[in-house]
């Protein structure tokens, strides 16, 4: 990837935001902790420097290297970015009287300044900072103010540098995407040529020249990531790529068979594993969530191992890895450090002597899906819902039994199968069911009930990094509710998931 733009992260919530609105530009980027900047910068066109929770005046200050940066890359500076370039280069930061955070309006606009091309005086801006720059640092000069504060945005003159101190990557910020673009565009002059069909070109071709002649052994899911993946490596070195699906007995309900069938006529080399009782034994007992994923991932890896070895000569893994599993797998210090690890990132065991090929690993959700319409996938595939690679086991809070899979795969069948038959399917980004680890107290006919309670979530996103939940009609949740509890024995009342992420992730555990 040619033209990119480097994003470095500080910890802020708000780091895989900035990325996306690049993405949206049809610009290339990337997310790198503060302290692993690349040592070839020779790709990259611009540098954003993201914000943070920590304060430039703090022993705890995080201090990147900027010595290849600054002066030599056009270079964005986002809130703790901005108050570290005028910090540490001669301006002064002080603590703000109040907490600056929220909507705020730009009350003063440079003129003739390509940065604010396009935008308004009084344009909407959001804050989120307990520090204020008080004075702008060496040949700072002042671009724009808001109401509160008086140096909102600034640059350095003999230099392309922009500095800003609200977030222009939220929806809040309502000319945020057009001050993007006009830093990217317009200022580093980086080129828009990110886009699906480029993607897929480049991406086969650099399939082809890795791989070679070698044979690729790949996990299918069923879903959109592992099938994306599996199509442009399909393109890319054809009969050489071996799928196989395993079962790992938390799928939902039938999709074992369900799958097998869905890629009949895609041409894909399928085979099914059916290793549901070696999961679960496996799982037997934990309650932990991080373990029940690392556990699931190392079986994973073995049931791999040992049908990998059936074929002959296999030198490569295959895996569907999106970016979203990239960024919440690297430690950063603050609020974005790791949320949760991910079964298929981080590499293999060093007994398994497969190397892996991740073609997504740099595609967000919306990104996989509009490659898979160029690669001309059906669209009712690419529209199905997310599901995680762990399975049921992180929808069933505590430890997993047997009984337990059973109690969720026929109250999600429910959900599901009433979100398709109201019309509401493709109006939710991703919808499940979670087994509670609590019983409640019920009335079932004349009989005192004492049964599991199950929560439902539907929740609206394009990739994942953020998502609201989703009003679904009272009529239909009082419908689900009592189809599952009339026709799900074992549980007696259902809630729904009311929380956004963030501050609450999609899944529970």
């Amino acid at each position: 990837m040619q033209h990119n733009v480097l994003i470095l992260d500080f910890g802020s919530q708000y780091t895989q935001l900035i990325a996306r609105r690049v993405r949206e530009l049809n610009i290339f980027c990337e997310i790198f902790p503060y302290d692993k900047i690349p040592t070839d910068l020779s790709i990259y066109k611009a540098v954003i420097l993201g914000g943070s929770p920590f304060s430039v005046r703090s022993e705890d200050a995080l201090h990147p290297d900027l010595s290849q940066i600054r002066g030599k890359l056009p270079l964005l500076a986002v809130c703790y970015g901005a108050q570290y370039l005028a910090h540490f280069s001669g301006g002064e930061v002080a603590a703000s009287n109040t907490r600056e955070y929220g909507r705020a309006n730009l009350t003063y606009i440079k003129e003739s300044e390509t940065f604010f091309d396009d935008v308004n005086l009084n344009s909407q801006v959001w804050m989120s900072h307990s520090d204020s720059i008080k004075k702008l640092p060496t040949n700072g000069i002042k671009l724009a103010s808001t109401q509160d504060v008086e140096n909102a945005a600034y640059k350095i003159e003999g230099e392309t540098t922009y500095a800003i101190q609200y977030h222009p990557e939220v929806f809040h910020s309502s000319d945020g995407k057009q001050m993007l673009e006009n830093f990217l565009v317009k200022i580093a002059e980086v080129p828009q040529n990110f886009t699906p069909n480029a993607f897929v070109e480049e991406m086969i071709a650099e399939l082809k020249e890795k791989l070679q002649d070698d044979k690729v052994v790949l996990g299918l899911s069923g879903g959109v990531d592992s099938t994306v993946a599996a199509v442009l490596l399909h393109q890319a070195i054809g009969k050489n790529l071996y799928c196989i699906f395993v079962n790992n007995g938390l799928l939902r309900k039938n999709e074992f068979q369900n799958v097998l069938d869905q890629y009949k006529g895609m041409g894909l080399n399928v085979k099914g594993v059916d290793a549901g009782d070696r999961f679960l034994s496996e799982l037997a007992g934990i309650s932990d969530p991080e373990t029940k994923r690392k556990t699931i991932g190392r079986v994973f890896i073995e049931v791999f191992d040992d049908e990998s070895k059936i074929i002959e000569d296999v030198k490569w893994l295959a895996q569907g890895t999106i970016y979203p599993d990239v960024i919440e797998s690297v430690s950063v210090k603050g609020p974005s450090a790791t949320i949760k690890s991910h079964h298929n990132v981080g590499g293999l065991p060093d007994y398994m002597k497969l190397q892996i090929v991740e073609p997504l690993r740099m595609l967000f959700k919306d990104e996989v899906r509009r490659v898979g319409a160029t690669l001309g996938i059906d669209s009712e595939l690419l529209g199905r819902h997310p599901f995680p690679g762990p399975g049921l086991s992180i929808r069933i809070l505590g430890d997993i039994t047997p009984e337990k899979v059973q109690i969720l795969q026929d109250v999600d069948a429910v959900f599901i199968n009433g979100l398709k038959e109201h019309g509401l399917y493709d109006k939710v980004w991703q919808a499940g069911a979670i087994l509670l680890p609590v019983n409640s107290v019920g009335v079932m006919g004349d009989e005192r009930t004492y049964e599991k309670v199950v929560a439902l979530r539907a929740v609206e996103s394009t990739d994942g990094m953020t998502a609201d939940w989703v009003h679904l009609p009272y009529e239909f949740l009082m419908k689900i509710s009592n189809d599952i509890i009339n026709k799900v024995k074992g549980v007696n009342r259902v809630v729904y998931d009311i929380s956004s992420k963030p501050p609450a992730t999609i899944e529970w555990e």
